[in-house]
């Protein structure tokens, strides 16, 4: 064993990505070789999403693709885990053969037994309960070493209608504080710079194991973590951003001003089919509430076209709404029905050419905006996080506290000496190229 070296394929959701992260620290540290050269590898571990169609046929077709290694190079074993292998277990074993362990989210602790198994030549499924999956343990980051998400919660117990993470990945299971915290500050040791909080729901953390949400308390507890700059939110829902999550956002200077609020829609009769609440002038007040109380924040939503019952009149008040919202950043997908929900089996499903176009439309409508208020930035200094260089420009590159790291654009700059990743200068915009700002390195560059 010693001399065998495993692959990982990480596909999907951030989430998705620290459940590979656990699963290769186990592997490791059982004396497994990790190898980024799949051509080198003796097992590969293609760890699915399987939250919409795109992602299961990413999903498949990232297994069919590794699968042609065990006839070009050294690879013996092909092992899927995650979403899809959750979802769909004995039915990728007996459709795709190439595969020789499919394990379910909760066989992901087991995963140095399962890939010896594949290894000696056995093939079998394996899906314990989802509870089992591991939450806890060390893990072998998978992103640059200044950056990391932080996992607080599993799961999720909101049941719109549309999606089948509950279905999947069980109701939402949060991780006590004081482990959070205790991997955080591990991770600052290592070097982390900026932690990125995820969970299906974040802003629901804690209910179920102190009966309230905990968020803010965690975030102060983040916040007292030396070595870290900045503490990023991702997936906040809407009904529970409260005046206390905001005062903790505008009296913590680590937490950014950076909101990523997944609306999905804004007409009244579409939210109610999808279980979700709201109105455009409900939502709308809610945006004002969180701009009046954190002036420099940067919004983040996704919205989906098409979904049942969308007719031209609800598309409308969409479209209306994105113009009037003016978000900093905004994503668009074409609703995509999941077998098992329940708006799978709604009346008036959409056309997909119609649901295409909406989403085309969306997000034309979107970039005229986003590109307005970038062009709004030039001659703006700002504290950029360095991630190195940009390969075809040959410019510096990082983010300002408005970008997320894979999601949001960068600032490319000019500097003589590239800037070890990880550290923050100042950079003051000159220009817009795309969704990336272009600058120069400010004259004043003392790290705080």
């Amino acid at each position: 064993m010693m001399n065998d070296k495993v692959g990982m394929i990480s596909l999907g959701c951030p989430k998705n990505q620290v459940d590979a992260e656990r699963m290769l620290a186990s592997l490791k540290n059982a004396g497994f070789e990790i190898t980024a050269d799949q051509s080198q590898a003796d097992a590969i571990i293609v760890n699915t999403c399987g939250f919409i169609e795109d992602a299961k046929r990413e999903a498949i077709e990232n297994i069919l693709e590794t699968a042609q290694l065990k006839q070009s190079a050294r690879l013996k074993a092909l092992i899927v885990t995650g979403c899809l292998a959750e979802r769909y277990n004995d039915q990728v074993l007996t459709e795709m053969p190439e595969v020789d362990v499919v394990a379910g989210i909760g066989a992901d602790g087991d995963i140095v037994q399962i890939v010896q198994d594949a290894l000696a030549g056995k093939s079998y499924c394996t899906c314990p309960p989802r509870e089992n999956l591991p939450l806890e343990g060390e893990r072998l980051l998978t992103t640059p070493p200044h950056w990391a998400y932080l996992k607080i919660a599993e799961g999720c117990s909101n049941r719109c209608t549309y999606c089948a993470i509950p279905y999947i990945r069980g109701n939402m299971r949060s991780r006590p504080m004081e482990k959070i915290v205790a991997e955080a500050r591990a991770l600052a040791e290592s070097g982390v710079r900026e932690l990125i909080l995820v969970a299906q729901d974040t802003t629901r953390y804690g209910e179920d194991l102190y009966h309230t949400s905990k968020l803010p308390d965690l975030l102060d507890q983040l916040c007292g973590i030396s070595g870290i700059r900045w503490i990023r939110l991702l997936y906040c829902y809407p009904d529970r951003i409260t005046d206390r999550l905001l005062d903790t956002i505008a009296s913590q200077p680590k937490v950014l001003p950076y909101i990523d609020l997944p609306l999905q829609h804004a007409d009244a009769s579409v939210l109610r089919r999808m279980n979700r609440k709201g109105s455009p002038e409900q939502l709308l007040g809610l945006l004002d509430q969180i701009r009046a109380r954190l002036p420099e924040v940067v919004i983040r939503t996704t919205v989906m076209t098409g979904f049942p019952g969308e007719g031209e009149r609800e598309f409308n008040v969409l479209s209306e709404f994105v113009e009037r919202a003016e978000f900093d950043r905004l994503g668009c997908f074409a609703y995509s029905p999941e077998e098992g929900t329940p708006a799978a089996e709604f009346p008036d499903q959409v056309d997909d050419d119609v649901k295409n176009r909406r989403g085309e439309l969306i997000m034309q409508q979107q970039y005229v905006i986003f590109d307005r208020k970038n062009r709004s930035r030039i001659g703006k200094t700002y504290e950029v996080i360095v991630d190195g260089t940009d390969e075809e420009s040959g410019l510096c590159a990082g983010r300002t506290y408005m970008d997320a790291p894979e999601i949001d654009g960068r600032v490319l700059f000019r500097c003589t000496n590239t800037p070890q990743p990880g550290s923050f200068v100042k950079v003051r915009v000159t220009d817009v190229d795309g969704y990336d700002l272009i600058g120069d390195l400010a004259e004043d560059n003392t790290e705080a």
